[in-house]
């Protein structure tokens, strides 16, 4: 059992050192060399937990994923109204924006992993999946703020999710090339979200 503890955690150590190269540098800095030295591991250390390129960079998507997932479920419980669709859809919404410089890290590595899975069906896969999640979790938000009263009752829950969603990829790219600041971009979420409420 310490044994496989020990694989996990290394597994991790090696996950948070591509991460960060490929923030700084893009896919391309991220090859296993870099990441064993900036690990501070072996290259065998690197080779025993990823046998190849491929599998550690899907690795470290399935890794920056539970971060963002994790991010997201912490900024809820603090709502000012942790019971309200609509603060909580907001909230959600925000988390995932590239707002501070470890959301703008993670939003570089999942533009990055992007361009990657435009070429790589197993990325892909993996992106999409985590989409279908988000757009989920979204719908089922809006639902429950129309059920409450709190949203347009003509508002497809499905609809709007892959809209919102469109809204914030867009938000990030200009985020991250400074044509939207996190003040602005707060805004824009929060005028879109104003338009799907009950008047």
């Amino acid at each position: 059992m310490p044994r496989q503890v020990d694989h996990d955690s290394r597994r991790r150590q090696i996950a948070q050192a591509v991460f960060d190269l490929i923030s700084e540098r893009g896919m391309e800095g991220a090859t296993l060399r870099d990441a064993a030295q900036r690990a501070g591991v072996s290259m065998g250390a690197v080779q025993r937990c990823f046998s190849t390129k491929e599998q550690m960079v899907a690795f470290v998507m399935e890794y920056m994923n539970q971060r963002i997932t994790e991010r997201v479920q912490a900024q809820i419980p603090d709502t000012a109204d942790p019971a309200a669709a609509m603060t909580t859809l907001e909230h959600t919404l925000a988390a995932t924006l590239a707002l501070d410089p470890p959301s703008q890290a993670e939003t570089r590595v999942w533009l990055a992993f992007t361009a990657q899975a435009a070429i790589d069906p197993a990325l892909a896969t993996v992106q999409r999946n985590q989409y279908t999640g988000l757009a989920d979790l979204i719908a089922l938000l809006i639902g429950a703020a129309q059920t409450h009263g709190h949203a347009r009752p003509d508002l497809d829950p499905v609809q709007e999710a892959e809209a919102l969603i469109t809204l914030t990829d867009g938000l990030n790219i200009q985020l991250l090339l400074g044509r939207h600041t996190p003040e602005s971009a707060r805004t824009a979420l929060h005028h879109r979200l104003e338009a799907l409420r009950t008047r």
